[in-house]
């Protein structure tokens, strides 16, 4: 079931009257959406006309969501595929508008659903609370049993190249991230609600001192007061400096996450997440979170650029997201009403379940090793019939820090000799914690865990390199705390550096696994930095590959191949579609498997040509010589100029030669017939104004006067027309029709 919502926890902010709601379109796991069509209507209007819609939405993020071509007041998906939720701004319409209603319409597996009420539709008035920035959807009791732990990390994407404008180049940083997992009794931040002192020195000096002292008189309603260390500078990548980090735990009754950090340097603007609920209705813990972030304005500093001076907001104004359209001044701004690009994107992940769980099907190999028992066995009870690999070595401790961890090894099952007589698993598991720590130990120190490695010293040869890591929490007893926080070893980035040796970068990370269960393949590369100094081809590897082991494939039911590479564009120019596909691998007897086989996409190629497109020849006019030797005309009009390559307009203009009668040589003889000519057509054009033109079957209006001429010079024409004045109720005849005559003028050459 899929949910229309507009609450301060997505992002309301203001009231109706230019104020900004954020809107979310979210679906239960474990169903989905793959597309939908979102619209805001006045109330009792339709949508057939401009006016029947009200307010105008705002993309937040351009690779989920876009304005529909043919409707640009919708907002639509732009890829289809499987999602749970979208969000996107609405900039409520001026006061006095009335209620308005929200409607959503989706597509789930191919089929379109559209509600006119009820959970896809959202009528909203302006004496709502939702409009004051008020959660019209309370949060729901948790019904989740034991505890989940989960990683916070944040990954800073604000820098020079993605947001050029203004940029502050000297003092660009992320402050300390402040936050706690707490209670839906304590709230944090929130958008629509008023920054509290602690909030306010995040927002303006970047300062978590205020805040965490306001978290920690809350004891009772926060279970986990979050922290992780600020960055300086704002973005580095990920191979010289690890994004922060910071874990926390759930319980049934606080069960909800709130953080933020400062944008420095800034007026009030910050970023994070407010009551992010990781209880599932299916009484289970969330697995992922993945977020992302754009700024918001705390509301106690009017400032409009990153260094502007201080300016306190007096009265204190509500928090609410930057838009595009704040103030020309603003490094966000677009006259356009663009979305903002997101500065930051958060991840937040479950590793580990603790303590009896209500929702009991295990999801992934974590939840089966955090369900595990830690006892040992005293006695090997394998099956004679079964016939396995020796153990291998155990794997490293899955915590590098005081924190309870698991490690693992396995086995192959080479044969089962009686199919009747059940084999043991192939993986055993064991709980551990880090080097130099013990559960009895009370001056044990809890460590974060360890820093990237540091670049090599040198460039050839054997060199030093180094990581850091540090003090998460004192020993209890008031203890030195003596674990390392630096630690250094040997690297060798060229073992011969000669003439006609290379240079190479370190070894990247390993790939994902081949397989998704049982024995795969796992690779890693690195790249040549210096071909050798003599021009010789350089001999070192780039890429190394090796076994890894998944879990048994019967836990899986869905094993699926990889998807196949894109199909080529189903237009050879213009807008169309492309398709990739991948096989269902396991067996159809070990469950049912959703996931999609297909996946389709939109394409681009370059416009596609337009021909030149004229009008049909008009008539031929008549001939410009009463006597002798002339010419006449036809045109035709340029209706579609080409474009894109199209094939050019030909001619426009087609003239031939007439002849009428010769001309006589004596000039009056000839003076004589045109005047008996001029006064015959004189008086046929009195009898046609006075009685109108008879046809067979229907009196015709006189003929209109000549039109001006469409040209000054080298050949234009004139048009006339005469019309129908009266039909005869006896006539017969087809032929009374309008009619129209054409004639040259201005033949002279320009």
């Amino acid at each position: 079931m899929s949910f229309l919502r507009c609450s301060a926890k997505s992002g309301v902010s203001g009231a109706q009257g230019g104020g900004v709601q954020a809107v979310t379109l979210s679906a239960a796991p474990p169903s989905y959406f793959r597309g939908f069509t979102l619209i805001a209507l006045k109330e009792n209007r339709e949508g057939d006309k401009e006016e029947d819609h009200a307010g105008t939405f705002q993309i937040i993020d351009e690779e989920e969501t876009q304005f529909m071509s043919n409707c640009p007041v919708a907002v639509t998906e732009s890829t289809p595929r499987r999602r749970t939720r979208i969000q996107v701004f609405w900039i409520a319409p001026p006061a006095g508008t009335g209620c308005v209603i929200l409607k959503a319409s989706i597509i789930q597996k191919r089929i379109i659903y559209f509600q006119d009420e009820g959970s896809l539709t959202k009528k909203l008035c302006e004496q709502d609370s939702t409009f004051d920035g008020v959660t019209d959807k309370p949060i729901l009791d948790c019904c989740a049993c034991g505890t989940a732990k989960y990683r916070l990390t944040f990954y800073g994407n604000w820098s020079e190249k993605t947001h050029p404008k203004d940029y502050p180049r000297r003092a660009n940083h992320w402050s300390a991230i402040i936050g706690g997992s707490h209670s839906k009794n304590y709230v944090l931040w929130e958008y629509g609600g008023y920054a509290s002192e602690g909030v306010k020195q995040v927002a303006e000096l970047g300062s978590p001192v205020k805040m965490e002292e306001e978290i920690r008189q809350q004891s009772d309603e926060v279970l986990t007061v979050i922290k992780a260390k600020a960055q300086w500078p704002a973005w580095q990548p990920l191979n010289v400096r690890a994004a922060p980090s910071a874990e926390f735990s759930v319980d049934r009754t606080r069960h909800l996450m709130s953080f933020l950090t400062m944008m420095g340097p800034s007026p009030d603007w910050n970023v994070g997440l407010s009551a992010e609920d990781l209880c599932t209705k299916e009484c289970g813990w969330v697995q992922k979170v993945v977020q992302d972030l754009i700024p918001w304005d705390a509301g106690t500093d009017s400032g409009v650029t990153y260094e502007s001076p201080n300016k306190p907001t007096i009265p204190q104004e509500k928090i609410r997201p930057l838009t595009s359209l704040d103030h020309p001044q603003s490094p966000f701004y677009d006259p356009e009403g663009g979305s903002i690009t997101q500065v930051a994107r958060v991840v937040i992940e479950r590793i580990a379940r603790k303590g009896e769980q209500c929702n009991i099907v295990p999801d992934n190999v974590d939840d089966i090793v955090a369900d595990l028992a830690p006892e040992e066995k005293d006695e090997d009870d394998t099956p004679e019939t079964c016939i396995y690999s020796n153990w291998s070595p155990w794997s490293a401790c899955s915590s590098s820090t005081c924190d309870k961890g698991k490690r693992m090894r396995q086995r192959m099952l080479k044969a089962q000799l009686d199919l009747s007589v059940p084999c043991p698993d192939t993986q055993d598991f064991q709980p551990c914690m880090g080097p130099g720590c013990s559960d009895e130990d009370g001056s044990t120190c809890t460590m974060s865990e360890w820093i990237t490695w540091s670049p090599c010293s040198i460039s050839c040869g054997m060199g030093m390199r180094s990581r850091e890591r540090y003090v998460k929490q004192f020993p209890e007893d008031g203890s030195v705390c003596t674990l390392p926080t630096e630690e250094t070893e040997k690297c060798t980035v060229n073992e011969e550096c000669s003439p006609s040796s290379c240079l190479m970068t370190e070894w990247g990370e390993w790939d994902e696994c081949s397989a998704t269960c049982g024995m795969g393949m796992k690779k890693r590369h690195r790249m040549i930095k210096m071909s050798p100094a003599d021009g010789s081809m350089c001999k070192a590897e780039t890429s190394q590959a090796e076994k890894c082991m998944m879990p048994e494939c019967h836990t899986i039911p869905c094993l699926l191949s990889p998807w196949s590479e894109w199909s080529d564009c189903s237009v050879t120019c213009g807008k169309g579609m492309r398709t990739r596909q991948r096989m269902l691998k396991s067996l159809a007897e070990l469950g049912d498997c959703n996931e999609d086989l297909e996946q389709v996409e939109k394409c681009m190629l370059p416009e596609c040509p337009i021909d030149c497109e004229l009008t049909e020849w008009s008539q031929w006019s008549e001939c410009n010589k009463s006597c002798g030797k002339g010419h006449m005309i036809r045109t035709r009009i340029i209706q579609m100029e080409p474009q894109f390559g199209g094939a050019p307009c030909p001619e426009t203009v087609q003239r031939k030669k007439c002849r009428i009668r010769k001309c006589l040589r004596n000039p009056s003889i000839q003076k004589l017939r045109w005047r008996e000519a001029r006064e015959s057509r004189r008086s046929e054009q009195l009898k046609e104004e006075s009685e109108g033109e008879q046809f067979p079957g229907c009196r015709m209006r006189p003929w209109t006067a000549w039109s001006e001429c469409t040209k000054l010079c080298g050949g234009g024409i004139q048009e006339r027309y005469m019309t129908v004045k009266k039909r005869f109720k006896s006539s017969q005849f087809t032929s009374c029709k309008d009619k129209k005559e054409i004639r040259a003028c201005n033949v002279h050459p320009c």
